[in-house]
């Protein structure tokens, strides 16, 4: 970003008075976000899992990387093509689509009779997956009053969380049946959230951005009415968006001629928007989308998933013996990781998105470094030589790992990717930092156990804090704060814009055009 664009962007301030929470937006994210328990249960249980699928099937540790690691990559086909989906069928529609596939998943990995059948089930539950991570953050963000935003768009992270608990908890709960049934069981546990997360869509409204795409304003006033902090913010989110889509002011509501420029509005079914993101981009939207992309990447690759999904092979390492007290330990992961996304939640709309982002990356760094180099002297060590103290420092490195995780960049990747982009580029775009965020963890999860091979499991903690700390590097140096300003209005921290220099009733710059018209 240029310094002259820099000096040109004010400042946002929060305003005196919050305004009371919106309860009806507050249930309508709620509901949204609940569809990411998918990927928290998914990821945590087969860290569990994996002990006893090991032993009933008789197979390699190779083959449980991969197994555990290709469903984020099998989540692409879902991510990807949830984009275009919800720009075509609605986003409340594509979270249904969401939790229908990945309940076939869950059935079909409980009822598997091999590794190939197993390998099928990850497949169908990865699309369910890719479709619920990639609608969940842009429909709360186009739902959510600006005032709380920040608060309602974290809750994606929240609920990814809450079943990364509930994954350890019933790995825990199944551990002492038979081999053959307790992994079938922690697998076929996931097949239940699915059913009620798909008839709560159903009560939910529409986006009111979807709805003016496709040119039904009275609904989306309706919506907005009802999720607006006041009846002229309601009025003002509204301008905004029609202007967006290019639908001018004194044209009556729902009628053919509010219809047929809104269809027409690039992006309103999807055509033509991923040429803009990636062949035409202006550049504005070029650095939107490596902040996207960027952020997304440094999420990943710190190494979170590898924390999470083989904690039990860390803590085994770290001198916990039992599968009953490792499985035990990694309930205080999941427990901590929850725990502590209430802090980001809650400072969100208060202090910011980047200095929360910027501790979060610090303390993950010094974590990771800790972690490793206690493994690195326990590797070293007899157990009566110390290595019970270590191993104990190894625990509390992991349990602040996640917690640093937890207060920014679990939560803020997802916040944050949802809020810079246009509203026609807003769901591709979003998919494709899903699809970042996806490759990036199978690529981390699926070379865990043969990159801690080459170069130890300390070796491996230390890559990934090196990882973090230059993703600290280009939070700091890329990221621009988002907190106080409306959707619409945020392509002005990149340099967008062909109404810079007009003010909003905020004073703050606006601008409602962020791509040049395609010629054909």
């Amino acid at each position: 970003m240029s310094k002259d664009v820099a000096a040109d962007i004010p400042v946002a301030e929060a305003p005196a008075k919050r305004a009371p929470l919106n309860k009806y937006a507050l249930a309508c994210a709620i509901l949204a976000s609940m569809n990411s328990i998918l990927l928290g249960y998914d990821v945590s249980v087969m860290s569990g899992a994996q002990i006893f699928m090991k032993k009933d099937l008789k197979i390699t540790d190779r083959q449980i990387e991969i197994l555990a690691g290709i469903i984020n990559i099998f989540s692409l086909v879902g991510s990807l093509a949830a984009g275009r989906t919800s720009d075509w069928i609605g986003r409340r529609y594509t979270m249904v689509l969401a939790a229908v596939i990945f309940f076939a998943g869950a059935l079909i990995m409980g009822l598997a009779p091999s590794y190939a059948v197993l390998m099928v089930g990850r497949f169908v539950a990865g699309v369910g997956v890719g479709y619920a991570l990639m609608i969940a953050p842009v429909y709360t963000a186009e739902v959510a009053p600006t005032s709380a935003r920040g608060l309602l768009t974290s809750f994606p992270e929240v609920f990814i969380n809450t079943g990364v608990l509930l994954g350890y908890i019933s790995n825990y709960a199944f551990h002492s049946l038979p081999v053959h049934i307790s992994w079938r069981a922690m697998f076929l546990a996931g097949a239940v959230p699915p059913v009620f997360l798909a008839i709560g869509v159903l009560v939910m409204p529409e986006s009111p951005r979807w709805l003016v795409m496709q040119g039904r304003i009275g609904d989306a006033r309706r919506v907005l009415q009802k999720t607006s902090d006041t009846p002229e913010e309601a009025v003002e989110r509204l301008a905004d968006i029609k202007s967006a889509v290019g639908i001018p002011e004194g044209i009556s509501d729902d009628s053919d001629e509010v219809i047929a420029i809104a269809r027409k509005s690039k992006g309103a079914d999807g055509k033509g928007v991923l040429s803009d993101l990636l062949l035409r981009p202006t550049p504005p939207v070029r650095r939107i989308l490596i902040a996207c992309l960027g952020l997304q990447f440094f999420q990943q690759a710190s190494g979170i998933d590898s924390v999470v999904l083989y904690s039990p092979r860390v803590f085994e390492t770290a001198g916990i013996k039992s599968d009953a007290n490792t499985l035990g330990a990694t309930i205080s992961v999941g427990a901590t990781k929850t725990l502590f996304i209430l802090v980001a939640t809650f400072f969100l709309d208060r202090v910011g998105r980047r200095p929360l982002l910027l501790t979060s990356a610090g303390g993950m760094v010094l974590s990771l470094l800790t972690l490793a180099s206690a493994l690195h002297v326990i590797s070293g060590r007899a157990p009566a030589d110390g290595a019970t103290a270590l191993s104990g420092v190894s625990i509390a490195s992991v349990l602040t790992f996640v917690a640093s995780f937890s207060i920014g960049m679990g939560p803020i990747a997802w916040v944050y990717s949802s809020e810079i982009f246009p509203l026609r580029l807003r769901a591709q775009g979003c998919a494709l930092g899903t699809a970042m965020n996806r490759i990036m963890s199978g690529a981390i999860t699926m070379s865990f156990y043969s990159l801690s091979d080459k170069i130890t499991l300390a070796g491996s903690f230390y890559l990934y804090a090196s990882v973090a700390a230059a993703g600290w590097v280009f939070m700091f140096c890329f990221l621009p704060e988002t907190r106080g300003r409306s959707l619409e209005d945020t392509e002005v921290l990149f340099g967008g814009g062909d109404d810079a220099g007009k003010e909003d009733g905020h004073g703050h710059t606006k601008s409602t055009q962020l791509t040049t018209p395609t010629q054909h």
